[in-house]
């Protein structure tokens, strides 16, 4: 891992966050920063929230009280325009991949940087679609179509358009959600060579233990709405709190 100074300025800056649907209370007063060049796992059972509070910070939805700062600016203040101008600095891999069926790999890469930047050459264009391509590992399967990709292969492939755009944060969504022990690996390795290669400050939403230890330099465990304990996956593990100790004996790592 790449040494996280955390006196750094901080990217991403969550302060006091709610969120309900109704009856159901999903974030109950989250607070969270994000440093430069950090590797930062949120971990939690299903249904408590994870993938919420990062497309809060995106504004795929709003909260309901608290303030996000990311790049310097209010998420809740912005314009359309300047929201998607901030949307451009920030690389969102789905868990599902999100990759349009009836587009090639290379079509696909293509999109992003023909729909958001303006006077680029052909050539310029093939450049960046060949470099991310390499970047993951999967250079040969440019004029293959989705469906004919492993889970794997469509992970990578996600994680290759969101970097077309030389993100400065990237946002993962249960990134080796349905993936081989085999494959998983490999996504995890590939979290940490995209920090090293594009200096990127992430977010890893999961609740799988082992991607969570191999890819964050800190992890912030949520239940109930609530950040109850953030450090280290040592530090955070070593608590005596029986609702962390039970996370962790059901997801057993040897």
């Amino acid at each position: 891992m790449a040494e996280v100074n955390n006196n750094s300025e901080p990217v991403i800056v969550v302060s006091d966050l709610y969120k309900s649907f109704g009856e159901k209370h999903v974030l109950q007063g989250v607070n969270l920063t994000l440093h430069q060049q950090e590797n930062l796992a949120v971990l939690g059972r299903s249904g408590t929230g994870k993938s919420v509070l990062i497309k809060i910070i995106v504004r795929l939805l709003k909260q309901d009280t608290g303030t996000i700062n990311v790049l310097g600016q209010q998420v809740e203040n912005l314009n359309e325009k300047d929201l998607m101008a901030l949307r451009l600095k920030i690389g969102f891999s789905f868990q599902n991949s999100a990759l349009y069926d009836s587009m090639t790999v290379g079509e696909n890469l293509k999109f992003p940087l023909v729909r958001n930047v303006k006077n680029l050459k052909k050539r310029d264009i093939d450049d960046q679609v060949e470099q991310v391509l390499d970047a993951v590992g999967l250079s040969e399967t440019i004029d293959q179509w989705p469906s004919e990709l492993s889970g794997g292969q469509k992970k990578r492939i996600g994680i290759a358009r969101t970097l077309i755009l030389r993100p400065q944060i990237m946002l993962y969504d249960e990134p080796t959600a349905g993936l081989d022990p085999i494959t998983c690996v490999e996504i995890n390795t590939l979290i940490r060579e995209v920090r090293e290669k594009y200096h990127t400050s992430s977010i890893i939403i999961t609740h799988d233990l082992s991607c969570a230890r191999e890819t964050s330099d800190r992890l912030a465990m949520l239940f109930d709405g609530k950040f109850i304990n953030q450090g280290t996956f040592e530090e955070v593990f070593a608590s005596k709190d029986q609702r962390i100790q039970d996370f962790y004996n059901y997801n057993f790592i040897k």
